[in-house]
C-alpha cells in the first residue's frame, strides 16, 4: 500500500456536490493499493500515518504526530499512485491490485485508522471525487 501524506491546515472531499469528508489541521492522505499488497500492510501503514512525526514541536522541528495535536485525517482511495509510469507517455495499471481487492485493503486501512482514531474520515471507493486542501508548508511524504 501507498499513501502519500500531506499535511494540511484543511482539506474537503465532494461527490456529486455533496461534502463527504471535511478537517481543519491534518492529514489527507492518497491511499494506492498495488496487486501484491496483503493483509498485513492496512495496519502497518495506519500505524506509520497516525504516529508519522510531521508536525512542529515548540521548538519547529518536525517532532509530533498527528494524535499528538489532535489533528483530522481524510484518507481519499486513489488506484492511479499505483501505476507503472517508468516507461512511455501513459501510465500502465497492471500493477494496481483489482478493484474487489484494492476496496478491502482500502477498508481495512480505515477500519484500523478509526480503531485509534475515531474521527477519521474518507472519500468514497471508486467514485468521482473533487479533493481540496490547503497544503500547509508544503509538506507532503510518500509512504510504502
Amino acid at each position: 500500500m501507498i499513501g502519500l501524506l500531506q499535511r494540511v491546515s484543511c482539506a474537503s472531499v465532494r461527490v456529486n456536490g455533496e461534502v463527504v469528508a471535511r478537517i481543519d489541521q491534518g492529514l489527507l492522505v492518497l491511499v494506492g493499493v498495488a496487486r501484491d499488497d496483503d493483509d498485513r500492510q492496512a495496519p502497518r501503514l495506519a500505524q506509520r500515518l497516525l504516529d508519522y512525526r510531521l508536525f512542529a514541536d515548540a521548538d519547529g522541528k518536525m517532532n509530533r504526530s498527528l494524535l499528538d495535536i489532535g489533528g483530522g485525517l481524510i484518507l481519499v482511495p486513489q488506484f492511479t499512485l499505483a501505476a507503472d509510469t517508468r516507461s512511455g507517455s501513459r501510465a500502465s495499471f497492471t500493477s494496481a491490485a483489482p478493484p474487489e481487492r484494492a476496496r478491502a485493503l482500502f477498508e481495512q486501512l480505515l477500519a484500523a485508522c478509526r480503531a485509534r482514531l475515531p474521527t477519521t474520515q474518507s472519500g468514497v471507493f471508486g467514485a468521482d471525487m473533487k479533493v481540496a486542501l490547503v497544503n500547509d508548508g508544503p509538506v507532503s511524504f510518500l509512504l510504502s
